[in-house]
């Protein structure tokens, strides 16, 4: 093992822990369990333990762990160039650039490094739009309520709720809040001071809702009518989670703006925007940048990612597993009616909304004791959010595992 040292600190793998007088900030409720290696669905503690990865690192693995397609990929592109700036040319990017423009129907892309800076990127594009055509008063960005958007401070902005914002002081103007999936509402917000509707197909944080049937179809006449671009955050719910490449792909409309993540790159951190040629021609040198934004390396991952994502029926295979993820989750919820009260969501991006009796916390930790990861969200609801790559055997294993879960649930209630 190579050792590193920093004013006499050993920086060896061995000498550094997370304990509580670590020199890492506590921005996390970190659970005391560390990871050392991943096979496909499964990732492998320090101890040996072995636990079904139904969270995906909050659906960023999008091909599960060590995939031999990606791991080649970023292999043969570390030993040829890692990093070069936007200065130049990065040829990479321009076959990446392609491929997303091509897959979406739309026609530029610019490339950052999280979900956070490309709704930020997002919102920036649809401003600047506005402002090219003439139309400067054009600021404000209409958002659903429960969504979110990221943490940085204009993000903050977009997001409503007070969890997030609290102690970060006041936030930047320019954002306003509609119900969720409430059209009317929507309407009568729209005027000649909006710039964009920002919308998450499903809201990932927000509960693994799902916006109504012909929701998004009405908003895009409205956003049409009202002269506003309609910015989908696919961040969470793209690349392929729900089944289709993009969440918003099931209600026919086409965005003018798409802002991705998360399982862009299957684990290495990448954040894109891909917009129309109509908005996307009021970004011009100067307006926007990223130093590490699509490096060769993030363009290799996310290459490789997309390759196998829209190769012959992968994402049919996904929705008929996930199907199979959905009959499942039916026969639960007959199973324990007293327990689940709403089954949410689409694809691998499911939510389990609990009854308000049941401890949310207590029940992620106890399937995580049996070796099983989920994910918590907003509105009492578990997640589920597993690789892409699950097999129907894993997803009867995990479904099993929430199965005891609850029993066990039940059983402790009933005393």
């Amino acid at each position: 093992m190579t050792h590193f040292k920093l004013d006499g600190f050993d920086m060896s793998q061995k000498a550094v822990n997370y304990a509580a007088d670590s020199a890492v900030m506590k921005t996390y409720g970190r659970v005391e369990i560390g990871f050392v290696r991943g096979e496909g669905c499964w990732l492998i503690s320090e101890s040996g333990d072995r636990y079904l990865d139904c969270a995906s690192g909050i659906a960023v693995n999008t091909l599960g762990h060590s995939h031999p397609w990606l791991v080649q990929a970023l292999t043969e592109q570390v030993g040829k160039l890692w990093h070069t700036s936007n200065l130049y040319r990065i040829p990479s990017q321009e076959v990446v650039a392609k491929m997303l423009a091509s897959l979406s129907g739309l026609e530029q892309v610019f490339f950052c490094n999280s979900g956070a800076e490309a709704t930020e990127a997002a919102v920036k594009i649809a401003r600047r739009a506005a402002y090219e055509r003439g139309d400067a008063e054009r600021v404000t960005i209409l958002c659903a309520s429960g969504g979110f958007h990221g943490r940085t401070l204009g993000m903050l902005a977009a997001t409503d709720r007070p969890l997030f914002r609290t102690g970060f002081g006041p936030m930047p103007d320019g954002f306003d809040h509609v119900p969720f999936g409430n059209l009317n509402a929507l309407r009568d917000k729209l005027g000649p001071n909006v710039a964009a509707v920002m919308i998450e197909p499903i809201q990932g944080e927000g509960g693994a809702r799902e916006v109504p049937d012909g929701y998004l179809l009405g908003v895009r006449a409205a956003a049409d009518e009202y002269g506003a671009v309609v910015i989908a955050d696919e961040v969470q719910a793209g690349i392929g989670r729900t089944g289709q490449l993009f969440s918003y792909e099931y209600s026919g409309i086409k965005p003018d703006i798409v802002a991705l993540a998360k399982g862009l790159a299957g684990g290495f951190p990448i954040g894109a925007v891909i917009a129309s040629k109509a908005v996307g021609d009021s970004m011009t040198p100067g307006t926007h940048g990223s130093t590490f934004g699509g490096n060769p390396l993030a363009m290799a991952a996310a290459k490789a990612v997309l390759e196998i994502l829209s190769g012959d029926g992968f994402l049919t295979e996904v929705r008929r597993r996930a199907t199979h993820l959905d009959k499942l989750l039916v026969s639960l919820q007959t199973q324990f009616p007293k327990i689940i009260s709403e089954l949410r969501g689409r694809g691998f991006l499911r939510g389990i909304k609990l009854s308000e009796t049941i401890d949310l916390a207590f029940l992620v930790k106890t399937l995580r004791e049996d070796y099983l990861l989920t994910v918590p969200a907003a509105d009492n609801t578990l997640r589920l959010l597993p690789p892409l790559t699950i097999s129907h055997e894993e997803i009867d294993l995990a479904v099993a595992k929430l199965e005891l879960a609850l029993k066990a649930i039940t059983k402790h209630d009933s005393k």
